[in-house]
């Protein structure tokens, strides 16, 4: 049996961010800083990305997982998460629908 205690953050922190994580978030977040300024459409920007995230997914793992991560991020959409972690970052800014 594995301990877990002591792995999970404490309610209201965020979690540490692991090294690796840390440098590729660096570098995608560089890339479309770069294509943002070259006035690149946001939805091109997103889809570009998306497709490529499900393409290595789909090299690196079953469709059953690749499913659950969608779930959770389609959850993350539907309970309003992704929009408050954007605004705490921009400032609060109009929901699309």
């Amino acid at each position: 049996m594995t301990d877990t205690a002591g792995n999970t953050p404490a309610s209201g922190t965020a979690p540490e961010v692991p090294d690796d994580l840390a440098r590729c978030a660096v570098v995608i977040e560089s890339a479309v800083e770069h294509l943002i300024k070259e006035k690149q459409p946001p939805l091109a920007i997103a889809s570009a990305l998306l497709g490529g995230s499900l393409g290595l997914l789909a090299r690196s793992m079953d469709k059953d997982t690749i499913l659950r991560i969608l779930d959770s991020a389609a959850q993350s959409v539907r309970s309003g998460d992704v929009h408050a972690s954007m605004a705490g970052e921009n400032g609060p800014e109009s929901e699309k629908a």
